[in-house]
């Protein structure tokens, strides 16, 4: 379930970073720009969400 609610709201960040992309470049209005480019971000983190690593791991891969 938890997957499935991070698909939509990548799906969601990315219709509208695109929506206000479009509205920022027919307006000329920069704030739409930028609106677009912080939903870009959210997109890309929800996608591919950052990893902590734990205390005193000195791998590059998950511990158990």
């Amino acid at each position: 379930m938890k997957t499935i609610i991070r698909l939509l709201m990548a799906v969601l960040f990315i219709i509208a970073a695109l929506s206000l992309y479009s509205f920022g470049n027919q307006t000329g209005s920069f704030i739409f720009m930028i609106l677009g480019f912080l939903f870009e971000m959210a997109f890309w983190l929800n996608l591919f969400p950052i990893k902590k690593k734990k205390k005193g791991c000195q791998c590059d891969q998950s511990c158990n």
